[in-house]
């Protein structure tokens, strides 16, 4: 058992390792659980990153094949899970898949858990069934406390998808046509008060620091996008920045060593599809009164990870 990279992971350890002693004591496990703290960085909690980790190595992805399920912890394979699913297998065990597909959609049945955050009244983590609204989703939440803008889904290397598209059902077969898909089930609502290129030259500066930095896309494409969106955020574009932006998000898909550099092109490319008009005035007019408000979506500071062991 893996906690996440969180600061709160030190609270977080030892309420869990007190609580798997306690079924030590009773008894209540077949098989040993071991409780692990990984290190502090974005990629750290991959599935490779994971185990090659837990093998002693750093906490950064590796190439695949082969994959985890295949050759992982000690060259066995390994089956690698969150905690979700694991409380799914447990409900169908104990009530029986007919249960489960009461909810949901026929090609994708049962709940999913969405951290809903940005502008809402009640930010937090909902759960709610598979294939529900957008716009039902965040009236869950307490609603919108502006008039929203666009949302952005599955977080730093997700996609945004303007406000018009609210009626969507949270669903793969539902938002796949928009270039999007449900992902670890992230939810930020942007408010038209702020400024999506800011938003999003603010995470793309985090991705970039937080790359493993072992192949080309890491070491020198992510901060490429990230400079010149930093650039066009601010007002201070060249003549070429746009046409560049464009070809180096095409280029970064399907070229690294993990899906990181996938989805920091991911999140670029549909800022500027979604806040097009933003793109022409940040061009045009150089400036964006945004840039000197309050950041919308809390973002960890731009360094490097503390470590990787």
């Amino acid at each position: 058992m893996c906690l996440p990279r969180t600061r709160t992971r030190t609270a977080q350890h030892r309420r869990l390792g007190t609580a798997l002693e306690e079924r030590r004591r009773a008894r209540l496990d077949p098989v040993r659980l071991r409780l692990h703290a990984l290190p502090h960085g974005y990629v750290s909690s991959e599935s490779t990153s994971l185990v090659r980790w837990l093998d002693g190595g750093p906490a950064r992805p590796q190439g695949s094949p082969p994959h985890s399920h295949e050759r992982g912890l000690a060259g066995r394979p390994t089956l690698v899970h969150n905690a979700e699913t694991l409380a799914h297998l447990a409900l169908i065990a104990r009530h029986g898949p007919g249960w489960f597909r009461q909810v949901g959609t026929a090609e994708e049945p049962g709940t999913t858990l969405v951290t809903v955050s940005g502008a809402v009244a009640a930010a937090g983590v909902l759960e709610v069934p598979v294939g529900t609204p957008l716009a039902t989703v965040l009236d869950r939440a307490g609603g919108p406390t502006a008039p929203l803008r666009a949302v952005l889904l599955v977080g730093f290397g997700g996609t945004w998808l303007p406000a018009e598209h609210m009626r969507t059902p949270l669903a793969r077969r539902g938002l796949a046509p928009l270039g999007a898909a449900p992902g670890a089930g992230v939810l930020v609502a942007l408010p038209h008060s702020a400024c999506g290129l800011v938003e999003t030259a603010r995470i793309l500066a985090y991705l970039a620091a937080q790359g493993a930095g072992q192949c080309g896309p890491c070491r020198y494409g992510l901060p490429a996008v990230a400079a010149d969106f930093a650039a066009l955020a601010t007002g201070q574009a060249d003549p070429e920045l746009l046409s560049r932006l464009h070809h180096r998000t095409a280029l970064l898909p399907d070229r690294g060593a993990c899906r990181h550099p996938d989805g920091a092109a991911r999140l670029a490319a549909s800022a500027l599809r979604t806040f097009a008009d933003d793109v022409d005035q940040h061009l045009t007019q150089a400036t964006c009164p945004a840039v000197h408000r309050a950041p919308t979506i809390p973002v960890p500071p731009a360094t490097p990870p503390e470590t990787w062991r």
